[in-house]
């Protein structure tokens, strides 16, 4: 297997709200393709949403459950300031702000913000990082 990540398909409760989300917050429209899922690129890597109960269907796993389902999606940025503007910018699209900016006891500087159904990014400036 190539050392790659090339599609992450978020399991979303309302595919129109979620979609109208990420294209208001990425500023992009969604790949064409036909009803049921959007797909927005993410430089090599694609985000992909589809509703929640046909994804665990497909995966033959149960649809139900909630809390931290153990995964936090990351977006590296290269500034403190540019930290904050994200998170503002994922609010005024609908999201909910997590946790605000502020230094991480690993050197750098991160808040996280949820989606419309609840999955968590974190906005992460780390000076120790490379390739943002």
């Amino acid at each position: 297997m190539e050392s790659r990540l090339s599609v992450v398909t978020l399991g979303v409760s309302d595919l129109e709200k979620s979609r109208h989300f990420y294209q208001k917050l990425l500023g992009k429209e969604p790949l064409a393709t036909p009803p049921g899922v959007a797909f927005f690129e993410l430089g090599k890597t694609w985000l992909s949403l589809y509703p929640s109960e046909e994804l665990a269907g497909d995966a033959g796993v149960p649809a139900q459950g909630s809390g931290f389902g153990g995964i936090v999606l990351a977006h590296n940025v290269r500034s403190e300031a540019e930290v904050n503007e994200v998170l503002r910018d994922a609010e005024r699209a609908g999201g909910k702000i997590v946790k605000a900016g502020e230094r991480a006891f690993w050197g750098g500087y991160s808040g996280y913000f949820s989606d419309p159904d609840g999955f968590l990014w974190e906005v992460a400036w780390n000076p120790g990082f490379p390739h943002v």
